[in-house]
């Protein structure tokens, strides 16, 4: 995900991990040996070292940047939807699903706010969690009526 444009006092509160890689454009080189060896046919040594160097001292900066709430929340999604396929969860694993999805929410929240993206953005994550909820609720209800039964 890159960086989206933001408010200048929200810039300040990234929650961010940036990736950054740097590259040796190796496209510009035969180019840069081309004009070296016209600029040494005519006896422009110096000029044609320069011309080498200045070749070899060029790098082309990539920067991707990954949100940590984004990343926070497929994380907490992946263990809630790994929790939400167990059959016969206790109490505990409820509550552990419900704070979960809780994080979920509360992380993408976050990203929207920080400017990493609009609702819309997000709605796969958000429709993902109304899934599981659903699914659970059902579940929970089914096991209420057996204990009862």
């Amino acid at each position: 995900m890159a960086r989206c444009k933001r408010p200048a006092i929200v810039a300040n509160l990234a929650s961010e991990i940036v990736i950054q890689t740097d590259n040796l454009p190796m496209a510009t080189y035969p180019a840069a040996i081309k004009s070296a060896a016209r600029l040494i046919d005519s006896g422009k040594i110096d000029n044609a070292k320069a011309e080498l160097a200045r070749a070899l001292n060029t790098l082309v900066v990539t920067s991707v940047a990954f949100p940590l709430p984004v990343l926070r929340a497929e994380a907490a999604m992946a263990k809630a939807e790994k929790l939400a396929e167990t059959d016969r969860r206790d109490a505990k694993q409820n509550e552990e699903l419900s704070t979960l999805l809780s994080s979920v929410r509360t992380e993408i929240e976050m990203a929207q706010i920080l400017g990493y993206g609009k609702k819309a953005d997000f709605k796969p994550i958000f429709d993902q969690v109304k899934s599981i909820e659903q699914k659970v609720g059902w579940w929970q209800k089914r096991q209420g009526m057996v204990r009862r039964v």
